[in-house]
């Protein structure tokens, strides 16, 4: 009991809400709860702000409760309008798809898959007929929609706000009443919605769902939250070198925080490192690596995070190509640098190498390359570089 306990102060810390908060204590330690955690397969990238909630995930496993995943590839296809200002592009069924089969792989790096139940809300929700979907829409008032704050300023600005919106946090509720969550945890800006959820149980003459919301996460920018649209997160598939080189350009000011969020750190050492960088006693930089380490070590391994650490001391304060950079064996001469990084993988589509391209952040022999048509001639031994941190060795084969 003394280590659940313990697990239980862990779960709390940081907690922005909890609802209702007296009955937290007792069904965490004394029941065995159904915890449902929903992301939206947007994006095929998860990132650090996913991490927070993750985190808070796992104690809740630790403890012996079960996670039921739900991936929202129904939900993804209508676009949650959750701190937009504008209504959102809807993703096509293959985008969804897409973007699906990642999100196990991200997760599972954190939460236990054995005490992880993988669910999908088209399988639900997408074979709702319109007679359910009226029935749904008549359990909450437009009145009640627009007490949420984005819906609010988009009223009053007249911005237009497209009736499929309001769809949007009645089937995420409807997700609740279909797998019967006995909590639903998310980010302060999901409130509005596990709210909902709370709602809809109730009416359906379920047990209303405990809720409980997580601190958002800043981005590297010190200021908007963590967004891959934003390009200030860190993907939690991000390779080692390029997860510490972000980490470490974080401001100093957000160091406490992410060590608070994302690790297991207790928080009087957090209090010591913000006392010790206010006072000037130690370098940010020098905790600055502890954390990226730490962070890296839970996400790929110990060993990789003290590499990516050397290859982050060769290439920024050295100024050196890394010495043990991967070698790519090209059969090509002559092929365009844009297909090549996205034919050996170096980029992920090639959107994302032509906008790399276009940004300056490809040079090949120290030669920074803008041109979209620019080829690798076949020269042997040349190094290709990516951003600040990637490098590959052309070989010919």
């Amino acid at each position: 009991m003394n280590n659940k306990l313990e697990l239980l102060e862990r779960f709390k810390s940081g907690l922005e809400d909890i609802i209702p908060e007296e009955e937290l204590d007792k069904a965490l330690l004394e029941k065995s709860l159904t915890i449902k955690w929903g992301a939206d397969p947007s994006a095929p990238d998860l990132h650090l702000g996913h991490m927070v909630v993750l985190n808070k995930l796992k104690i809740l496993q630790d403890m012996g409760h079960t996670v039921q995943f739900l991936i929202g590839d129904f939900t993804a296809r209508i676009g949650d309008p959750t701190g937009k200002s504008a209504t959102r592009k809807s993703l096509d069924v293959d985008e969804v798809k897409q973007n699906a089969q990642t999100y196990q792989d991200q997760v599972f790096k954190i939460l236990d898959s054995e005490k992880t139940k993988v669910v999908y809300n088209a399988d639900w929700l997408a074979s709702m007929s319109a007679e359910e979907v009226v029935r749904l829409t008549a359990q909450f008032t437009v009145a009640r929609m627009l007490e949420r704050d984005d819906f609010q300023k988009r009223y009053s600005s007249e911005t237009p706000i497209s009736i499929h919106e309001f769809l949007y946090p009645l089937f995420q509720g409807q997700d609740s009443v279909v797998l019967e969550s006995d909590m639903e945890i998310g980010g302060t800006d999901q409130k509005f919605n596990l709210l909902v959820g709370r709602q809809l149980q109730k009416q359906a003459g379920k047990k209303p769902q405990m809720i409980v919301t997580c601190p958002i996460l800043e981005g590297l920018d010190g200021v908007q939250k963590m967004s891959k649209s934003l390009n200030n997160h860190v993907g939690i598939m991000d390779a080692p070198e390029d997860m510490f080189g972000k980490l470490m350009s974080i401001p100093d000011a957000l160091i406490p925080r992410y060590f608070a969020l994302l690790t297991e750190m207790s928080s009087s050492d957090i209090e010591g490192h913000a006392t010790a960088i206010k006072s000037g006693s130690v370098n940010p930089r020098d905790i600055k690596v502890e954390l990226a380490k730490v962070i890296i070590a839970r996400l790929h391994s110990p060993d990789l995070a003290d590499k990516a650490e050397a290859h982050f001391d060769t290439v920024f304060r050295k100024k050196d190509i890394p010495e043990d950079i991967p070698e790519t064996y090209v059969s090509q001469v002559d092929i365009k640098l844009l297909d090549l990084m996205v034919e050996y993988q170096m980029t992920p589509s090639k959107k994302e190498a032509r906008r790399l391209m276009e940004q300056g952040a490809v040079s090949l022999a120290g030669n920074k390359v803008t041109d979209l048509d620019a080829k690798w001639d076949g020269t042997d031994d040349q190094v290709l570089k990516i951003g600040k941190r990637r490098f590959y060795r052309l070989r010919r084969s």
